[in-house]
Order: structure tokens, then sequence, then C-alpha cells
């Protein structure tokens, strides 16, 4: 494996980022510097408490420990160097080169961690304590069955999306008195925003994670159909499970209206976080149009959005990305065949 001992931790930050995520390679970049480098340095600890988290080769028992073991890194209670000690070697291939790696440079990433100020170090912890314990205790849990119910998956997409949203809030707030001015709404709305990405994975890796063991749809939603989670097989033409896939698809649309609303309320003179909100919001939209036309895909390929619906997203929302009206105007036109499920029902659940 390379070795970047030559590199200054914050360039070998940069440089895991393109290996770790694509998506969020194009966007942190176009926040402000001073926020592009702590929210780079957020996106990694988040990844690597996933990484923990999704490694089949762990048992249940050493995610736990593991988890604790990285929440304690972060605060800066324990050395990084242990932590890598006990969890490089575990890794199987089912973790990826560029994951291998980023965990192995840990001790890089924790050491940007803790040059930051005492409130984005709060705001850190308080995201990564929240997510990896409850990962773990979702991990427990792993069923081809589902979760129980919707409420269910709103509390595991809180785990691992919603409490970012929070965490990059606070962010945001911190860097940008005109932004702080409006955080009691921003909060309000945060949680929903990190759903209505969540929900988009979730619906676009179903068959990747059933190949590992789980499923993180509600059994409620699609019971009400007549369809039995547990009996769901690759490439479904059941009309059921496609009636219960349509329901989520208009819950994970209200969860997006949601973030377009949080972005607007970033004022326009930021627009490099406008731009962050809203390219994420955009791939998402175009992922769930892309599930909802092929309801009887059977691998995560087949809905992935092309390089060029990528760049078209990137061009408009630029353009616009001052325009709360046409900002509007254009989530209509690119949701308006989804399903327009309400929230009325779902916000008595959470």
């Amino acid at each position: 494996m390379t070795s970047y001992s030559s590199f200054k931790d914050e360039q070998y930050q940069d440089y895991i980022l393109q290996g770790v995520s694509r998506t969020f390679a194009l966007t942190i970049p176009q926040l402000p510097e001073a926020l592009s480098r702590v929210i780079g340095n957020a996106y990694l600890l988040c990844r690597i408490a996933d990484t923990i988290e999704d490694d089949n080769a762990l048992t249940p028992e050493q995610t736990r420990r593991l988890s604790n073991v990285f929440i304690e890194v972060v605060c800066g209670n324990i050395a990084a160097e242990e932590f890598v000690e006990e969890l490089f070697p575990l890794l199987s291939d089912h973790t990826i080169p560029a994951e291998h790696e980023l965990i192995k440079n840990t001790p890089a990433i924790i050491r940007v961690t803790h040059s930051f100020n005492a409130s984005q170090r709060v705001a850190l912890e308080r995201c990564i304590r929240i997510m990896g314990r409850g990962m773990a205790d979702y991990q427990d849990t792993e069923t081809l069955a589902g979760l129980k119910d919707l409420s269910a998956l709103n509390q595991y997409c809180y785990y691992v999306a919603g409490v970012v949203g929070e965490m990059l809030t606070e962010l945001f707030c911190d860097y940008s008195e005109k932004i702080n001015r409006n955080k009691p709404a921003l909060m309000e709305l945060a949680v929903s925003f990190g759903q209505g990405l969540q929900m988009t994975n979730i619906l676009k890796d179903i068959w990747d994670d059933r190949r590992r063991g789980a499923c993180w749809l509600p059994q409620d939603i699609f019971l009400k159909e007549g369809f039995d989670l547990s009996q769901l097989r690759p490439g479904s033409s059941d009309e059921r499970f496609q009636a219960g896939l349509g329901v989520l698809l208009g819950v994970a649309r209200q969860h997006l209206q949601n973030a377009l609303a949080y972005t607007c309320m970033i004022p326009p003179e930021e627009k490099g976080v406008r731009r962050f909100c809203l390219w994420a919001l955009g791939m998402a939209i175009l992922t769930l149009n892309k599930i909802n036309q092929h309801r009887d895909f059977n691998e995560a390929r087949q809905v992935k959005i092309t390089r060029g619906s990528v760049k078209a997203t990137i061009l408009t929302t630029s353009l616009f990305a001052n325009y709360n009206l046409i900002l509007n105007m254009l989530f209509n036109i690119m949701s308006r065949n989804l399903p327009d499920t309400s929230l009325i029902e779902l916000s008595k659940r959470l």
C-alpha cells in the first residue's frame, strides 16, 4: 500500500475523499474553504463509523466495541493508533480498498479533527457518538424480513443521516452569523433533509443490502399492500411490492421537499453552501425518478444516474442557486412523476 507519510494530513484528507465518495468529492469543494475542511473531515469520520458497521466479518460484539473505541478516539480519549491496530487486521474483502486505506490512516484524519475549534469538535463528537451507538444497535437486528415499521425506519435514518443533518447545520451556523439567524428553523428541517438522502440510498441499494443479509424496508408499509418482505426476490414483478415501493418513493420525495425548504433558508450570498445542498438534492431526485421508472430493478447499477445527468444537475442548480422561486419550480418539474405521499401521517410517527 502506498505510503503517504510525506503528505500533510489535510492533503491526505483531500486525497482519500476522492477514493471513498465520488459524490462528496464533488460537493464538498463547493463549500467555502473554512467549511470544506471541517465537513470533509466530518464525512470521513462518518465513513469510518460506517465501515465498522458494514463489514460482515465483524461480529456484533466486535462492531459495538470498535464503535465505542472510535467514539473515544474522536473525543481524544484513546489514541487513533490503538483503534487501527485492533480494527485493520479484522477487515474483510467486503470493505473496499479505499476504505482499508482510510482505516489504516485514521490517525491523520483524527489529527485534523483535533485541530478544529471547540464548537466544531462538539458537533463532530455528538454526531459520531449517536451514529456509532445507533448503528451498532441496528446491526444486532439485521434481517431479510425488514424493519418492523416506518417508525423504525425513521429511527434508523436518524442514526445514519438525520444526525448528520444536525451536525452540518451546527457547522454552517458556526461558520456564518447570517445562517445562524435561521438556526431554529434549519434545525427543524435538518433531520428530514438527511432522511430524504438516506431513504434514496436505501431504495437504490435494496438488492445490495439483501445480498449481505440486511433489509431496511419497513414491514408495515408492504404488509398493507399484502406483501411479506421475507418473500422478496430480485427483480420482483409483484405489484404489491412495487406499490409499497411507491409509498416509500413518495415519503422520500416529501423529505426532499423539506430539503429544498432548508436550502432556500440559506442566505443567497452563501452560494457555496447552497450548491453543496442543491447538488445532493438534485442527484437524489434523479435517482428516485429512475427507481420509480424501473421498480422491477434488481441491481443498483440499473438505477444509477448517468454522468450527463449529474453534469446537467450541477449546471442547472448552480445557475439558479440564488433564486428560490426558480428552484421550487425546478423541483416540481423534476419530481412531477413521483408519488406524492403526504407527510401528515409520517409526522405522527416521528
